[in-house]
């Protein structure tokens, strides 16, 4: 992906070297799963990753944060803690990526909405490292990229992208960028009343129906990161094997996937974020046609 070069979004938040506090996240945020422990051990179980993702998505949050350490948050209460991180360069290629990325995503979703008659509101994208606190509450570096309904703000440890790479076998710089375009895709979904219907909604339903609504939430934000990978891709800025690169990324983070890698063996009905296959095509499906009305998963089979 070429990105050097290019226009940096002024929408990033560091927070690397902070004092964090605040109240642990009690839900609300919408995340990235990654399944299994995080990067300090001690894992959560299956059956504990589903009720963090069930809490997230009827508070807001992004299962893929929940589970992996990243996507939605819906906030939370408790004690306040406080704990001083070691600072991360302002400055340096990978906060360039990051804001590069974002600034793409900025102009993309600007133009689509603008094509509609509507106006995109840009979202916040922090950087944090180790904790950090949203108006979902706080959320450790183990919870992964998750976006918060609550303050519009994208949250981003950026050694998860080590993770990605070295625990799943997804690197590349794309494979990054859908990362970062998929917790776009919750704030587009937010915009659009989306994530505040399905809210509302998943309060009255039960965990099972909660679980299959979730996975239709967490794959039209696949699609949608698609949408902005097929307009970077018409910009000229995608090289040979790019897409590859974020298929690669899908797979690998397939609800399937990641409960066969932690435990051995599936369980269909605690899926949240979909299987590899559905995460594969979504994406797929927004890309080849770049186009928002191609991202209804809410109608039909998925």
């Amino acid at each position: 992906m070429e990105w050097k070069g290019r226009r940096q979004s002024d929408n990033v938040e560091d927070q690397r070297g902070s004092s964090m506090g605040g109240s642990p996240m009690g839900g609300g945020g919408f995340r990235i799963p990654i399944g299994g422990g995080g990067r300090g051990g001690g894992g959560l179980s299956i059956g504990g990753i589903v009720v963090v993702l069930i809490i997230c998505w009827i508070t807001g949050i992004n299962p893929l944060t929940l589970l992996s350490g990243g996507d939605i948050d819906l906030g939370g209460g408790g004690t306040t803690t406080q704990q001083s991180r070691p600072s991360g360069p302002a400055n340096d290629d990978m906060t360039a990526f990051v804001r590069t990325v974002l600034a793409d995503t900025e102009d993309t979703w600007t133009e689509i909405f603008k094509g509609n008659g509507q106006t995109y509101q840009d979202p916040t994208l922090v950087l944090f490292s180790g904790r950090v606190n949203s108006a979902c509450g706080y959320a450790s570096a183990a919870s992964g990229p998750f976006y918060c309904p609550g303050d519009r703000k994208l949250y981003l440890d950026t050694s998860f992208f080590d993770e990605l790479s070295q625990r799943f076998g997804a690197s590349g710089d794309f494979a990054e960028a859908y990362v970062i375009a998929h917790e776009v895709g919750h704030h587009v979904q937010n915009l659009l009343g989306i994530l505040p219907k399905f809210n509302q909604a998943r309060q009255r339903m039960s965990e099972a129906q909660a679980n299959q609504m979730s996975v239709r939430v967490e794959l039209q934000a696949d699609c949608f990161a698609g949408v902005w990978g097929k307009h970077t891709d018409q910009k000229g800025l995608l090289s040979q094997g790019d897409l590859e690169e974020a298929l690669n990324a899908a797979q690998q983070i397939g609800d399937d996937t990641l409960q066969k890698r932690s435990q051995g063996y599936v369980v269909p009905e605690s899926f949240n974020h979909g299987t590899s296959a559905q995460r594969v095509r979504w994406f797929k499906r927004g890309f080849d046609s770049g186009n928002m009305s191609a991202c209804d998963t809410f109608s039909g089979d998925i």
